[in-house]
Order: C-alpha cells, then structure tokens, then sequence
C-alpha cells in the first residue's frame, strides 16, 4: 500500500489517501532539471526520491506523486509545450489523427471531434472554448526542442524508446473516461495508440500549465498487456486522489486505471505524459532472442533439423507425441542458453537503434553524419563515441543470396536518425550501421570495453583488417582519433 500522509485541515480522513507523496520546498536559487548526463536526469527527474528506491519501492509496483513548491521548475516546466503553442505548430502542417487528436468525455465515454485533414488553429481553438475539448498533441518532441533534449536522454538511460503526448483541457472539463494502458508509445504500435487515445503505461506526468485532478485505481490486471476502458461501477473508489500543479510530477505503473479532470473555475491544465518500456518485458525478450538459439543448436544437433509428423499441421489440437517432443526440445535449449555468452537478438536492439532519437543537438547536425577529425591508421589510438546510441549484436547473415547463413556481427546505431518521425509509426524508418565477419567480435568488444586503445593491439589477425575496421567506424562517426 502507498504511504499515508497526513491530511491538511482538520485532519479528517475522508475518501482516498494520496499515493507516495513528496513534498520539496523551494531552494534559494534555480533548479532546472540535469541534462548532463542519462542518470543526472532522470535523478533530478525524481529528485528528491533517490534512484535506488524509486526502482526498489515503485517501478512496476505502485505510484509515486512528487509535489513541487519550486516556481523555478515551474516555470520551466511551462516552457516544455504551452497551449500558445500550437498556433505555430498548426502553421507547419498539422493533421487530424497523426498529429492531433480532439476528444471529450461524455456521459463516461470518449467522444471523438476531429474533422478530415489539415488542422487549422482557429477552428481547433474553437472546439476548446466551445465544446470544451481534449486537445492531445502527438509526439511534441518532433518539434519541441526541449522535449526533444528529455527524452534523447531518458532513451539512453531506459535503454528503450521515449515517447511523449501532451494533453491540453479547458477548465471544468475531462477527456478520457477511466481506463488503464497497456504499454508505452512505439514505433509501429503508434497509430493504434492515437487512435485509442492511450495514455502510455510505464508513465511519468509532468504538470505543465494550470491544474489537473487525478484519481487512480487499483489495477484490474496487473501489468496489463493490452488498453481497456474500465466502467465506474467495476473499479471502484479511487486508491488515490490529488491535483497536480507546474512543476508536480506523478509516476504510476502500467495497468494502474486512472482518470483526470481540470477543476471548474481555473485556467486549462496541459500535462506531458513521458513513457517508456513499451515491449520490453522479460517474455519479449525471450522471444527475441529464442529464435537465435534454436537456429544455433539446429546446426549441432540433428533431431531439431529432423522433419515434423506427417499432417501435424492439419491437427486441430496438438497430439501428446507433439507436446513431448517440444517439452524436450525447450530443456534442451535451456540446458544450452547456461552456457551461452553470445544471445542472438533478433529484432529487439535494431528496433531501438532505428526509431530512437538522434543525439540531441545544436546546430544542422552536420557533424552528426559527416565523420570529422583525424584519419585512423595504425598508429592511431581511437576510442568509442556516441556510446549510448549505439548496439552490438551477433546474427545471421541477413544477405539473401547467402545461402550459409553464417553469424555476421551488426552495429546499428541513431546518429542519423530522423527526429522527425520519431514514434511516428506510419513513417518509413531505415536502419543505419555496419555488419563485420564473427571474427572481428573480440576486436570491436575491446573498442567498447576501453576509454581508449591503440589500433595496434586490436585483436585481429593483419594490420589491414586493424585499419579497415577502424576506418569503417570513423566513416559512420563512431569513433574518433586521440
């Protein structure tokens, strides 16, 4: 259970108790969030809960709401996405469904008043003052830079795509009925999720402008995999209830319901949900990588090579014979992956690599795909760059007139990368790296296992290797001399 905390007033505890709740008092100066690095971020993120307890006592497990008394984090807070915004944003070229939504809720129910095409400020600004409507705005970090600088960070430090939608409400009004998410914002997944209007599951809420009132419930199905809208009659009162102001912070785990509302007689709220984890649970990752260690024991080991029972396809349920064979062949595997140190990804890392954000910057980005600095050679001592942007993985050769299938080694990286269609699932995305024989695995392992090494002493077998290597590298800007 959350944390109690005392109530203000007369000390009455009437209705639902606040989740984990954190009050932070304003410092003397400014504190803006740490952009430095990954984990600076995500620390200041949650500050003051320190990073430790927040993966022990909260990630995947109850909610945790942070109430800032700060007007320097508010302020700044507001300058991530204003409703004065879109005005600008509109004359760019938005559109109904794939860039903004327009809905409300009515009579417990979600109801949909986009129009065809092109959306025009006038007409969407009219929808809000009149009719009171939802306004979610997809993907903002597309074009808000900001956000953009956020969530290139929280990638790296989550490992796993960042996506984010803000949500602008007039006063006295509400948006969704009360639902729970399945997961996180994602590539291909990202049309459903508008069409649904999902609010992302693994979700940190950041309150941006006015005020929003928030009840959350327990979860119906924990963790849940799929979006469901939940009638008021089945869930309950609320677990938790409390208003979020600029610069509040609210986290809760995916499958939570939730609803939220802007109170009557104030100013509209705009809040941005920032979410992650989206298909990154243990049993995708088993997917992911099962498909790799069957095609590796299939190549020592006859019996998975041998054919299927005639007609088993044709079964409508799975015989006995069947259901033992493959009880046997899955302790096999298991038996095999205890001794395994190369897992064979099959989609999960180039998947990240190819619809992530390119690393944040300023300027045309030039620099980003255009290698720079001094040649390598074999002198030359070279270290790593873009790190955290960049993912090595072992599989088979993907070239179909291969017909060996032999294990390459790929790196796959988002230094080019459009920021323009990030999350954006209809959008064609392509991925940028480098494939290598097995054989240059130990050489590229130093490269990334060192703060720096001398061309020299990379594991391969003639100095042209060496140098071709690190000239491959260069060339995609993943290396730099020193």
């Amino acid at each position: 259970m959350p944390k109690k905390v005392k109530p203000a007033g007369d000390g009455k505890e009437e209705g639902p108790v606040p989740c984990k709740q954190v009050k932070v008092e304003a410092a003397g100066g400014p504190s803006p969030l740490n952009l430095d690095s990954p984990s600076g971020l995500f620390e200041s993120l949650i500050s003051p809960i320190k990073t430790e307890t927040f993966f022990k006592e909260f990630w995947e497990q109850k909610p945790l709401l942070i109430q800032r008394d700060d007007p320097v984090l508010a302020t700044y807070y507001r300058s991530l996405f204003r409703l004065s915004d879109l005005k600008s944003l509109c004359s760019r070229g938005m559109y109904y469904g794939r860039d903004v939504n327009v809905c409300r809720c009515v009579n417990g129910k979600k109801k949909v008043l986009n129009k065809d095409g092109k959306v025009h400020f006038l007409q969407l600004r009219k929808d809000f003052d009149q009719k009171r409507a939802t306004i979610q705005f997809h993907q903002p970090q597309r074009f808000k830079d900001e956000l953009w600088r956020i969530q290139e960070k929280l990638e790296c430090y989550f490992g796993s795509l960042v996506g984010s939608n803000v949500y602008i409400t007039p006063a006295g009004s509400q948006g969704l009925p009360p639902h729970y998410d399945d997961v996180e914002v994602r590539g291909e997944e990202t049309a459903r999720l508008r069409e649904d209007e999902l609010l992302p599951a693994r979700v940190f809420i950041l309150q941006l402008e006015g005020e929003k009132h928030w009840r959350l419930y327990h979860p119906t199905v924990p963790l849940a995999r799929e979006y469901s809208l939940e009638a008021e009659d089945r869930i309950g009162r609320p677990a938790h209830e409390f208003t979020l102001k600029p610069g509040d912070l609210l986290y809760f785990p995916r499958g939570t319901i939730h609803q939220a509302d802007t109170p009557s007689g104030l100013a509209h709220s705009t809040h941005v949900t920032i979410s992650t984890y989206q298909s990154s649970s243990w049993g995708d990752f088993l997917l992911d990588t099962v498909s790799g260690l069957v095609f590796d024991t299939a190549k020592a080991d006859v019996e998975l090579r041998a054919g299927i029972p005639r007609q088993l396809l044709l079964q409508v349920e799975t015989t006995a014979v069947a259901t033992r064979k493959l009880s046997g062949f899955l302790r096999m595997l298991a038996d095999r992956l205890e001794g395994t140190k190369e897992l064979l990804s099959a989609d999960m890392k180039k998947d990240f690599a190819m619809n992530r954000l390119p690393p944040y910057y300023l300027g045309d980005g030039v620099e980003l795909s255009t290698p720079g600095g001094q040649l390598p050679g074999l002198d030359s001592t070279v270290r790593l760059q873009f790190r955290d942007h960049v993912v090595l993985t072992v599989g088979p050769d993907q070239d179909p007139s291969d017909e060996t299938r032999e294990k390459m080694v790929y790196i796959y990286h988002s230094l080019k990368n459009r920021r323009e269609t990030h999350m954006m699932g209809n959008e064609e995305t392509e991925s940028h790296g480098l494939r290598f024989p097995l054989s240059h695995i130990d050489a590229l392992k130093q490269i990334w296992n060192s703060s720096a090494i001398s061309v020299k002493d990379l594991k391969l077998t003639t100095d042209e290797e060496k140098q071709s290597l690190v000239l491959s590298l260069w060339t995609e800007c993943l290396i730099q001399v020193v």
